[in-house]
Parts: structure tokens; C-alpha cells; sequence
């Protein structure tokens, strides 16, 4: 007897199915059945099942003689299962990779409950996907099962089939069957739930529900959706059968209430001329099952009571009167931006007109946080130019991170227009607003994100992928507003001269963000290591991959809770996923996952980090600064450089250990290669070419020839030979300890 049993019923979904049922193949848990129902589908469901069929025999195809509905099919699924749990799955949505584990692992732990709660993200037909909003109500802390009444704000999630896993023997013994016609959910879900002598959660996203363009039966326009009237009834007839669930009573009314007003108020799924027939039936259902007692929000208090009394013209000149107050609404906000837009350019044009501020600085960063080069030479100008101004951009939500002393300009503001046209030094490692006009006398300093390995600027032009709609005029546009390119290493400048063509001035200074890895001791990590919940005595891994141009969505090539479960208790994971990444297939953090996304500082993860574990982020040639292992995980380097290319093969001059898949790179942790003197042979080598200047003086060196004018006596790049130690781990006998190879 297999552990799950995996229905799928499928009509006219012959696009997804392969995809479906290649979800479910691909799980790493394998004793589970499938079964495949045809629907009398007009498409090539039919084939594609038996292909499967004949391909795996933990397969079933079984062909329905006639169309018979979602309900029925399923009802035929469950009729061949064997399963001690049954699964539901839509044919045109997927399993997440491992979700059959995750599912196993927790109905075990659990002590087998009737039904098991977990969770989905949407996927949308561009490729986006969003986790569920409630998805805050599966919280698995409290008891491990439970009856409805102790957590009925489960009912708050989506009344669906398919995110849920029942115990078959519960389901028979109860007789529960779905009925034909649409939202056959609505009569299975809520009785099972009800009546379930044992419930529980999982915290994590196992289903991606694919939203289709397209074709969804529940977005069709059709009488059909009266169905959802005999649906309810067949709940309240469940519950009158049952004295002991009286109690649900007044909550089913209320969420029937909120089902026909959602029904209602949806303009493509009621014939126009059955509209009047739909509110008759709906005001009948109401006064046949009222049952006060529910709490409703006050929003939707008047619209159920006209609903109940049939009150139909009353009810849709209110929801016209209040789409029309949304659309004035919305109307006016756009006015409202449109005169302050106007009012901002002229302030910008009469701020242009008045002297320069020469003591005023404004500095930026991309991300908006105090951070990175400008950050580090922005706390040098204070340190160093006497009567100096600084400002910093940045919204509200990170005007936190900026030091005391320093003025915080938010974006778009009167003050942040004065600033840009009144003070004389401009500092930002990305770009101003494109509305900056650089006036005569005024010092632009581009100090950039660090080693370019990726291909930039107008290399890009060839690279449509990468590109993304760049506006390369634009582009260029703004690199004639730089008066300095800051450079870490020779390998910048020549990139940089030749990728941003212009006549401004190449400062082969170094990194001034690398320079707090000089300055920084175990003491300040140690205390770094604590704020972010790292244990003491653990490796802490800093996991940072970097964007993907070639994916619109962004997905985690590395398995971390795999990565933990081989490296042991020993080891966290420090993870910071790339911008735009998916958060849909993320499951609740793991004990020794801890996630830094949000974190605006990476010297700060890296200080606190023993290894760094990448791909193509620029972060690598700042890292070995602190001489601790790199290592590369190159699983998808062929598309990577298709789609972005580099500057040099990472393989053949990487900065640590190179892993070309994910096995590979388990094998390297498990045998200590990460760490061996390979290793370090590699970073010291990589340390040599791409860190010459980096020795703790590169703000310094920028601020005296930027803002003092000094070109003689620059304090000049300390010898490899001859540099302090980098930042050194808080303690020796840790698991870290032995890192420094």
C-alpha cells in the first residue's frame, strides 16, 4: 500500500499535464501512486495519461466513458486509490520539488492527523509567482493536532481540494464524495474540516497553482455558477444532520454571504440577463439559512443586509457609487501627482539658478541604505573636510541605517531637488534621477558596485537578454555627467573606459567599502555574528548568488535545507537571495537558514560569514579581502554566459573551489576541499590580481584627491607584504577556527 495516493483529473489541461505529472515524478519521496482521470477529454489528455501509464507503473490512466465534472472525476480517482492518504492535484498545476517529503515528513511527526493543511503560491502565466497572503495561519508552533474549533481562522485560507492531504481511512469511514457541478469544493472542504477528529499545519509551499491567461472554468461567463447555490445547501444539510456542529452554523452563513457578494460583484462570470435571477436566489438562500452570530467587518455589514432583503438596485447603485468613488479617487491622486510634478521641476529649475553650496555633498547608493563605496567615503569626508554638509537619499524605510550628523533626503522631495541642484559634489555607485541636469562646477564621482565580472554598459548591446530594454542613449547620457570613475584594479579600468565611453577621470584607488575588512576587529565581528543569530561555535556559510538575466523570475539554484541537512548541526546558511527574487517556492525558515535578503549591508554578512558560497557576484573580489574560502557553484554557466557573458573565464581564474552542480558542491563540504590548501592557493592568487588596492586607505585616498584636491602625498596602496591582518574570526577553538587555511 503506497503512502500517498496522487489523483489528477484532467480535461482540456493536455498544455500542463506533461508538467504536472513531471512534478510528481520528480520528488525525491517515491512511494506514492498516481491516477490519472480523463474526463472524456476532447484533448490529448487521454493519450498523454497512458503514455505515463506505460512509461511508470505507479501510474493509473483511467478513462471516463462521458463528461462528468471536476467532482465526479475525483470521486472516480479516489474510487482506484490505495493510498494511505489521498492528494489532490489539478492537471494543470505542479508539486514543488520535495513536497511529497516535506508532506510525509510532517503528517509522521504530526501522529498521523485526518487532514494535513499546507500551502500553494500563485504562478502566473508571465512567470511570477506569489505565495499565499494568509500564509501566516499555518504556523506550525502550538499543538502539533487539533479539531477546528481551536484554530477556525484556518477558514480564512482558500476552501480548495488540492492544498490539503486527507487519511483515506477518515474520508471513507465518513463517506465523503464530491458533488457534480461547479465550486464543488465548497461542500467537501467545509464538511471534512468540520468533522475531521484531528487537523494540522504545515508551513510550507508544496503547490504552485498555476493562474492561466486564459480558459480557467470558474472565470467563464455561464449559469453554471448558479451551482453554487446547491453547493451550500448541501453544506447547512451537513450540518443539520450533525447537532454537534451547530456551532459552524452562523460562520457557514457568513462566508456563504461573502461567496454570492464575490460571485456578484464579478463582471465576467454572470450572464448579464440571469443577474436579477442570481441576487433573487442568493436574497432566498439568506433568509432560508440566516444565522447571526458570526462577526462581519462593517465594510460589508450593509451589503449583506441588502442582500438578504433582495434589495438588488439599492445594492448595485451602491457598488456603483462606490466604483465610482474608487475611480475619483484614483483620478484625483493622479492630478495630485501630476501639479506636484510640475511644482518639482520648477523648484528644481529656480534651485539651479542659485549659487552652488561648495561645503554640501550628496551621496546614494543603489538599494537606497547607507552602504557600500559611497557610504565609506561619505564617513571619510565627515573624518577629513573640515565645515562640510553631507546628505544621503534614501526612503523613510532606511533612513534608520544613516549616521547621526548626516542629513536624510527622501526621494522625489522638494529638499532632494534642492540638493541635487545646489550641492557641489554628487556621489552615487548607480545613477541620479534621470531629471539631474549637472551644472558647471559641480564634482560627480561614479564609484560603482565593485569588479565587474558580468558584462556591462554599452557591452550590453549585444546582449538583448541582459539589456532588458536599456536605454543606451540615456546611458550615455548619464556617464558624461561623471567627473571620476573610482576603479578597485586595473581589470575595472580597462572594462569601465571601454563599456561607459567618456572624458572623465579613472581614479585607480581601490574599494572603499572593502576597507572596514581592515578595520574591523573580532571583537566587532563577534558582535556582528550575534545580532545576526548566529550560534557560537557554527561555520556560517553567506549563500549570495546574484540576479539571473536570462530568468524573469528568480529561483534558488542551491537546495540550502538539503545543504544543512548533509554539512550537520555544526554549520548555518547566511542567505541572500538576489533582487526580484521568488519568495513562492520558500518553505518556513529552517533553524540554520537564516535569511538576510533584507539585510542592506553585505560587508556585514561577509564580516560575519566563515565561507562565501556564490556563482557570478561581484562580491567574490571584495570577499577574499577577508582571505576565508570561496566557493563557485557554476551549475548553469553555459546559459549564464549565453545570456549575460563575462570578462574572463571564472573557471579557469576562480577565487576558491569550483562546483559545476549541486552534488558536487556537497561533496566538496563533506571531504574539506573547500577549505584545503588548493583553496587557498586560489584566493591568495585571485587576492593578488583584483585586490592591489585595497589595503584599508581607499576612502582616504578618494576624499583627499575628490574633495581636497590633493595630488601629491595620497597615501599610497599598502604592500600585500605589509598589511594588517584581515578581520580575523571572534574565536579560534570554534568550528571556524580552521578556516583561515
Amino acid at each position: 500500500m503506497p503512502r500517498f495516493s496522487v489523483i489528477v483529473p484532467a480535461f482540456r489541461v493536455q498544455a500542463y499535464l506533461h508538467a504536472c505529472l513531471d512534478s510528481v515524478l520528480a520528488q525525491s519521496f517515491k512511494d506514492y501512486e498516481i491516477v490519472v482521470v480523463d474526463d472524456c477529454s476532447p484533448d490529448a489528455c487521454g493519450p498523454i495519461a497512458d503514455e505515463y501509464a506505460r512509461r511508470d507503473h505507479r501510474v493509473t490512466a483511467l478513462h471516463l466513458p462521458r463528461n462528468t465534472g471536476l467532482g465526479p472525476a475525483r470521486n472516480a480517482g479516489m474510487g482506484r486509490a490505495a493510498g494511505d492518504y489521498l492528494i489532490f492535484l489539478d492537471g494543470d498545476d505542479t508539486l514543488l520539488p520535495d513536497a511529497l517529503q516535506i508532506i510525509a515528513d510532517r503528517i509522521d511527526a504530526t501522529g498521523e492527523p485526518d487532514v494535513l493543511m499546507y500551502d500553494y503560491a500563485r504562478t502566473y502565466w508571465t512567470g511570477r509567482s506569489v505565495r499565499n497572503v494568509l500564509a501566516a495561519h499555518l504556523d506550525e508552533g502550538g499543538p502539533a493536532r487539533f479539531r477546528l474549533t481551536d484554530r477556525p481562522e484556518l477558514l480564512q485560507l482558500l476552501m480548495v481540494v488540492w492544498n490539503k492531504a486527507y487519511r483515506r481511512a477518515f474520508i471513507e469511514a465518513e463517506g465523503f464524495t464530491f458533488p457534480p457541478g461547479y465550486y464543488e469544493d465548497t461542500p467537501w472542504t467545509y464538511p471534512v474540516l468540520m468533522s475531521a477528529g484531528s487537523i494540522a499545519v504545515l508551513d510550507a509551499v508544496c503547490v504552485s497553482y498555476r493562474q492561466r491567461r486564459r480558459g480557467n472554468i470558474l472565470s467563464t461567463t455561464s449559469e453554471k455558477h448558479f451551482d453554487v447555490f446547491d453547493q451550500y445547501d448541501r453544506v447547512f444539510a451537513f450540518i443539520d444532520a450533525r447537532p454537534e456542529l451547530a456551532l459552524w452554523r452562523p460562520v457557514m452563513f457568513r462566508r456563504m454571504l461573502d461567496h454570492f457578494s464575490a460571485l456578484f460583484a464579478s463582471r465576467d462570470r454572470l450572464p448579464h440577463h440571469s443577474r436579477a435571477a442570481f441576487f433573487r436566489r442568493a436574497a432566498a438562500s439568506c433568509r432560508r439559512y440566516r444565522t447571526p452570530g458570526a462577526p462581519v467587518p462593517r465594510r460589508a455589514l450593509l451589503r449583506h443586509g441588502l442582500l438578504r432583503l433582495g434589495a438588488r438596485r439599492t445594492y448595485q447603485a451602491l457598488s456603483g457609487a462606490q466604483r465610482l468613488g474608487g475611480r475619483l479617487r484614483r483620478g484625483s491622486a493622479a492630478v495630485r501627482r501630476a501639479v506636484r510634478g510640475v511644482a518639482l521641476r520648477a523648484h528644481y529649475r529656480v534651485q539651479s539658478r542659485l549659487p552652488l553650496r561648495s561645503r554640501d555633498a550628496v551621496f546614494a547608493a543603489r538599494g537606497g541604505g547607507y552602504t557600500g563605496s559611497p557610504a565609506a567615503i561619505e564617513a571619510k569626508v565627515r573624518e577629513l573636510v573640515p565645515g562640510v554638509r553631507t546628505a544621503w537619499i534614501c526612503r523613510a524605510a532606511d533612513a534608520h541605517t544613516v549616521p547621526t550628523g548626516t542629513r536624510h533626503l527622501a526621494p522625489g522631495s522638494f529638499a532632494h531637488w534642492s540638493a541635487l541642484a545646489r550641492s557641489a559634489y554628487l556621489v552615487n555607485d548607480a545613477a541620479f534621477d534621470r531629471g539631474l541636469v549637472k551644472r558647471r562646477g559641480q564634482v560627480l564621482l561614479q564609484t560603482h558596485e565593485g569588479t565587474p565580472l558580468r558584462t556591462v554598459g554599452t557591452d550590453l548591446l549585444d546582449r538583448p537578454a541582459a539589456a532588458r530594454g536599456t536605454d543606451f542613449e540615456q546611458l550615455l547620457r548619464s556617464v558624461d555627467t561623471w567627473d571620476f570613475s573610482l576603479s578597485a584594479n586595473p581589470h575595472s579600468t580597462l572594462v569601465r573606459e571601454r563599456a561607459y565611453p567618456s572624458a572623465y577621470l579613472t581614479l585607480e584607488y581601490g574599494s572603499p567599502r572593502n576597507d572596514v575588512y581592515h578595520r574591523t576587529g573580532p571583537a566587532d565581528v563577534a558582535r556582528l555574528r550575534e545580532t545576526l543569530g548566529i550560534p557560537a561555535g557554527s561555520t556560517a556559510l553567506l549563500y549570495a548568488p546574484t540576479h539571473r538575466d536570462y530568468r524573469r523570475v528568480q529561483r534558488p539554484a542551491l537546495d540550502l535545507e538539503r545543504l544543512v541537512r548533509v554539512l550537520g548541526p555544526q554549520f548555518v546558511v547566511l542567505a541572500r537571495a538576489p533582487r526580484l527574487a521568488d519568495p513562492g517556492g520558500h518553505r518556513a525558515p529552517h533553524p540554520r537558514i537564516i535569511d538576510v535578503s533584507g539585510h542592506r549591508s553585505v560587508e556585514t554578512l561577509a564580516l560575519a560569514s566563515d565561507a562565501l558560497i556564490t556563482d557570478y557576484a561581484s562580491l567574490m573580489f571584495d570577499y577574499v579581502n577577508l582571505d576565508r574560502p570561496v566557493v563557485l557553484h557554476l551549475a548553469d554557466i553555459e546559459a549564464y554566459e549565453a545570456a549575460r557573458g563575462t570578462y574572463f573565464d571564472i573557471t579557469t581564474f576562480p577565487p576558491g573551489i569550483v562546483a559545476r552542480g549541486q552534488d558536487e558542491l556537497f561533496d566538496i563540504f563533506a571531504t574539506d576541499h573547500w577549505r584545503g590548501s588548493r583553496s587557498a592557493q586560489l584566493r591568495a592568487a585571485f587576492r593578488a590580481r583584483f585586490c592591489p588596492y585595497d589595503d584599508g586607505y581607499a576612502a582616504e585616498r578618494v576624499v583627499r584627491r575628490v574633495f581636497l584636491g590633493e595630488t601629491d602625498g595620497l597615501p599610497l596602496p599598502v604592500p600585500s607584504t605589509a598589511r594588517r591582518a584581515p578581520s580575523a574570526l571572534p574565536s579560534q577553538d570554534g568550528a571556524g577556527a580552521g578556516l583561515r587555511s
